[in-house]
């Protein structure tokens, strides 16, 4: 196992310095599962996904991609980084969970892991915020980061 790379020699959190790598193509998948009530989900359904906030996915894919966007904002040693490219599919899986994917990709010396992780848990939380109203009785139970591609070393979770 490598060192923690956001730790100075005195273990003092640092933002790693990037400038001597190289710039190459870089890409993250990132994925977020909500369960929701049968209620809620069935109240979803019969309104073409809409509440009285608007419609939920549509907004979701915004609140993601506007997240990503931000994410050296949010995140305390994450560079900020302009992303050339970020998109959020949100898809009922056949289990009636809702399933967030969000893509971050960028030509750069560091990858994007965490606007793609950021993505895809702001447009969770977005759903959570938009349907709260019917049920606190959601669970936003995995946020995890399905791929990376770029940097050092691949990564495919399988």
């Amino acid at each position: 196992m490598t060192a923690f790379t956001h730790l100075d020699k005195n273990d003092s959190p640092a933002m790693v310095d990037v400038g001597e790598k190289k710039i190459t193509r870089r890409e993250a998948v990132a994925q977020a599962v909500i369960v929701l009530p049968e209620a809620v989900l069935k109240a979803l359904q019969d309104h073409d996904f809409a509440t009285s906030k608007g419609p939920v996915f549509q907004t979701a894919v915004i609140a993601g991609i506007m997240a990503a966007k931000k994410t050296g904002a949010l995140i305390p040693l994450c560079h900020p980084l302009g992303l050339t490219n970020c998109s959020v599919d949100i898809t009922l899986n056949a289990q009636q969970e809702i399933v967030i994917r969000c893509t971050a990709s960028i030509e750069s010396q560091t990858g994007v892991e965490m606007e793609a992780l950021t993505g895809a848990s702001v447009a969770a939380l977005t759903i959570y915020d938009m349907c709260k109203a019917l049920s606190h009785d959601m669970v936003i139970k995995e946020i995890k980061l399905m791929e990376k591609r770029g940097g050092k070393h691949d990564f495919k979770r399988q």
